[in-house]
């Protein structure tokens, strides 16, 4: 599995944040957001959660949208998943475990869109490992799917910031109040809130990207982060 690796600055020890992508995978606009998170103080590992299709891309999201977004997109999320994700959750820890700039045993663990779901799951399959999990316009948070991210809602410790896009037809109230339901019916500690803006709106390379919402998004996220992980 490639996986990009942002370290804190020469000779500092930091805690540590895994970044779920999107389903635009890795990209330009994805490696300056994980070198953001890195620069605000944290060491931040980037997998590349479609290793399992093989070489892809770069992909230019805003050609996507035009095009036939199912036909492109399709193959590629079909090769991964939240319970396929969350198989490689202990690689991962495994890496960040034999470096000597993580500080700390606990980590964090960030999604955006699909990536959501999967920050969610993997802090599920490792209760014992992540301390905040943190999802910006995620989708399909509550399904009937066996691997649905709140079926891990009774394993999780870490705390959750849930990031919600305003009208999003993959995550609607309905489902937010089922997501929300199960995480407290499982004493899980979250805050939920709801940004005006469109799915996406933290993608820089998105057509809805939103800065205003993006911004507060950031600082949101940072505050998140430096509370639970240090």
């Amino acid at each position: 599995m490639p996986a990009h690796l942002f370290t804190a600055e020469a000779g500092a020890t930091a805690p540590a944040i895994i970044f779920y992508m999107d389903a635009g995978g890795i990209r330009p606009a994805t490696l300056a957001m994980a070198e953001r998170l890195s620069d605000a103080g944290f060491v931040v590992l980037l997998p590349d959660i479609f290793y399992r299709y093989g070489p892809y891309g770069p992909l230019e999201p805003k050609k996507v949208f035009q095009g036939d977004v199912r036909a492109i997109l399709g193959p590629l999320m079909a090769t991964t998943g939240n319970a396929k994700s969350a198989e490689d959750t202990d690689a991962l820890l495994a890496f960040l475990d034999g470096r000597s700039d993580v500080q700390g045993n606990k980590v964090g663990a960030v999604g955006f869109c699909m990536g959501g779901g999967m920050a969610i799951a993997a802090a599920g399959t490792r209760p014992d490992r992540f301390a905040a999990v943190a999802s910006f316009h995620g989708g399909n948070l509550e399904t009937e799917a066996p691997d649905s991210p709140h079926s891990y809602a009774a394993r999780l410790d870490a705390e959750l910031y849930i990031a919600v896009a305003e009208g999003d037809g993959s995550y609607p109230p309905a489902m937010a109040e089922q997501l929300e339901h199960a995480l407290n019916e499982a004493g899980v500690s979250y805050r939920s809130e709801t940004y005006p803006a469109a799915h996406g709106w933290m993608k820089p390379d998105f057509p809805v990207y939103d800065e205003t919402a993006a911004e507060r998004g950031w600082r949101e996220m940072l505050a998140f982060f430096r509370r639970t992980l240090r």
